[in-house]
């Protein structure tokens, strides 16, 4: 006699499909922050490049937006596929999940559409301590990591990016963003970036990119006011995608990123 309600043996008698076991990507963890009162989940994706090893070290790439729920998922893919056909070098991807977004990723601003968003905006100073002060010493002491650092980010998160990268350049030495807001606070962050630049340091790799729907006025102003001072701002790339949208620009401005800026030296020397 044919089943039809679940799986039988050989006997014909029905078999009990064996219990689902928890489908493990990477890690997890949490981290009280006395910057932003309040506790922080940190997720991490470990590339085979570290898990295979008991002693190789490795550059970490950090995530606004990180949490399973937002973008971690989709770029823990990308770096595991990228790192495994050999066109971006192995990083740890450390994403930070959010509680309130709209406070965390923005600067503080004087226009009062921009307040209007959330109860609570302007908190990207405490932001930046949180992850400068608490959560990077803690992924040093997590996680075999070198003294590499990179930051990627789309919408908010980007804005964030590029105001960490004007105002704390130091703290990273890889910039990527994604349709930054650079509206915000009447597009003050862009407008002053002239004067900003002259007095940078250090200098840093950075990759900026905008969909159909993004300030690509802005974003490529920002490319074209560091470009002759390369040899002191270090490499600056701007890529127009129209072809995107504010909702889709995410994973492909990062294929294209990460391939660009993370290439094996190999790889690096034929791009």
């Amino acid at each position: 006699m044919l089943a039809l309600a679940g799986v039988s043996d050989t006997q014909g008698q029905a078999v009990r499909p064996a219990a689902a076991a928890p489908l493990v990507i990477g890690q997890t963890f949490t981290l009280p922050s006395k910057a932003l009162g309040e506790t922080r989940r940190i997720n991490v994706y470990l590339p085979d490049a570290y898990t295979d090893s008991a002693t190789r070290r490795l550059p970490v790439l950090y995530m606004p937006d990180g949490g399973l729920k937002e973008d971690f998922l989709h770029v823990a893919g990308l770096v595991q596929v990228l790192v495994g056909n050999g066109t971006m070098r192995p990083f740890i991807l450390v994403g930070i999940e959010n509680t309130q977004r709209r406070r965390d990723l923005t600067g503080p601003t004087t226009n009062e559409k921009d307040k209007q968003i959330a109860p609570k905006v302007g908190g990207s100073a405490a932001y930046r301590q949180f992850i400068r002060e608490e959560m990077m010493p803690q992924v040093k002491q997590r996680y075999r990591t070198t003294a590499e650092t990179a930051i990627v980010g789309e919408s908010l998160a980007g804005l964030f990016v590029v105001e960490t990268l004007l105002l704390e350049p130091a703290l990273f030495n890889t910039y990527l963003a994604f349709d930054p807001s650079l509206w915000w606070n009447n597009g003050q962050l862009a407008a002053q970036a002239g004067a900003t630049l002259q007095k940078m340091r250090p200098a840093a790799t950075v990759y900026l990119a905008t969909s159909i729907h993004g300030d690509s006025v802005a974003t490529r102003r920002l490319v074209e006011l560091a470009r002759p001072q390369a040899a002191r701002l270090g490499a600056w790339h701007y890529e127009a995608m129209p072809q995107e949208t504010h909702a889709t620009i995410y994973h492909p401005a990062a294929l294209r990123a990460f391939r660009a800026v993370f290439a094996p030296p190999a790889a690096g020397a034929k791009h």
